[in-house]
């Protein structure tokens, strides 16, 4: 019998799924617990990681104080780089190396934990940068063993990184961003305060919301897990299950939440409700995407990032051209529902109405123009640039997207619907203009 309304096991399908997640602490004022928090995990030199910009920020200051008032010993690594590259994140291992503490703490957006994991992956697993990486970019081995404790402390509303076992980055050599997904990756514990993102600019709230829009959006349309091949170990189950009855549950709420709260903290950085909202939204999705996986546009946001010329972004460094991860992700996500709608009409529609639509008389055929028409009215109202024409890409460069995309295959096949290189340049073409 399928579980909770999902299809019947296909032949060969595996008939369970796994349910991981950090610890969670959620709550204004808990980043001041992180002293603590590492004082129980037995931790007594601690690496501090951050960018250079949150370092300025009192939420720094706190976390640190806190640390040395809890009797760490603290040491500080600061240069994370901003949409973190391979040679960013072979430095900051190298930090690790050297460092050699006995846990860590993030404070920071994704960037910064999920330069935080690789530094512990590679400290901890001393290897050549390509052994962990997804295939077939990679290696994809598995990482050998556990890796050091690690508390990820959020300060924006966004990637989820704080509770998964991904870490994303730009292989400059491609032009393309990849990236390492393993159990062992996932932080120990989560402090998630929604104080930490009282300061975020407008646009940064923006692109991270759009980020935790499309975790709930994909991780519900994914290929349900029944449809997934067994594994041939049980241990050797993937992160990227697909849509599951536990990651359901996550996405419905923060679709709910998104539809209610993202254009308010937008438009009102005091509107401390909305942001506080956001906030457990992106923890709802993060969990919920950590279990389920996300598919195709994250999978072409990566080409998207990767293959920037000029495009500054306000709110964020000026300093070198950047496509921030969720502009990249939702500039492709209207024509990608638009087109995996006929796999899960109704799943479409849901998503639709909990992110705001009214969608009267619309039936099976609709789902996918009434979701990615939502979409579109959300990314108008927060500001995002239309479609890839809005970042500086033409008709002329929809092939090298496709090539960056097509070999982001842990991501692909997690799609309700096949996605070959015709069928993703059709995407991309699509995705130029949207109003």
């Amino acid at each position: 019998m399928a579980c909770c309304g999902f299809p019947t096991v296909s032949e060969g399908g595996d008939g369970a799924f796994t349910v991981d997640a950090s610890r969670v602490t959620f709550g204004r004022g808990c980043l001041g617990e992180v002293g603590d928090r590492a004082g129980a995990l037995g931790l007594r030199r601690v690496a501090l990681f951050s960018d250079a910009r949150v370092a300025k920020l009192p939420v720094f200051a706190k976390a640190y104080n806190s640390l040395v008032a809890a009797g760490l010993d603290v040491i500080t690594y600061t240069d994370v780089h901003v949409e973190p590259t391979d040679a960013s994140f072979l430095e900051a291992a190298r930090f690790a190396q050297e460092a050699n503490p006995d846990g860590y703490v993030s404070l920071g957006g994704g960037s910064v934990i999920d330069t935080c994991k690789a530094a512990n992956l590679y400290a901890s697993h001393p290897a050549d940068l390509y052994t962990y990486v997804n295939a077939p970019i990679g290696a994809g081995k598995p990482v050998p063993g556990p890796l050091k404790a690690h508390i990820a402390c959020p300060t924006t509303a966004g990637t989820g990184s704080e509770v998964t076992g991904i870490a994303i980055f730009d292989l400059l050599s491609m032009s393309a961003k990849t990236g390492i997904a393993s159990h062992a990756l996932r932080p120990t514990e989560a402090l998630i305060d929604p104080d930490c993102t009282v300061s975020l600019p407008p646009e940064v709230v923006a692109s991270a919301g759009l980020d935790v829009l499309s975790h709930a959006v994909e991780s519900y349309t994914a290929r349900p897990y029944v449809h997934r091949p067994r594994p041939l170990r049980p241990s050797l189950r993937p992160m990227s299950q697909g849509a599951n009855p536990w990651s359901d549950l996550g996405c419905r709420e923060s679709m709910r939440l998104l539809g209610q709260f993202l254009e308010r903290a937008v438009k009102d950085a005091s509107d401390t409700e909305a942001r506080e909202q956001m906030m457990w939204a992106a923890t709802l999705a993060g969990i919920a995407f950590g279990n389920a996986g996300v598919h195709a546009p994250h999978g072409m946001a990566y080409a998207v990032a990767g293959l920037v010329r000029d495009f500054r972004p306000a709110g964020y460094p000026a300093d070198e051209p950047l496509v921030p991860h969720g502009m990249a992700v939702i500039v492709n996500a209207p024509s990608v529902f638009g087109f995996t709608a006929e796999a899960s009409p109704e799943r479409h529609l849901q998503a639709a109405r909990l992110l705001g639509a009214d969608p009267k008389g619309a039936g099976p055929r609709d789902a996918g123009e009434v979701l990615a028409g939502e979409i579109v009215r959300i990314m108008r109202a927060v500001g995002m640039p239309n479609g890839l024409g809005g970042l500086g890409y033409t008709e002329d460069d929809v092939v090298a997207l496709t090539e960056g995309a097509h070999p982001q295959q842990r991501l692909l096949q997690n799609a309700p619907r096949e996605m070959n290189k015709p069928v993703l340049t059709e995407l991309f073409r699509q995705a130029l203009r949207y109003w």
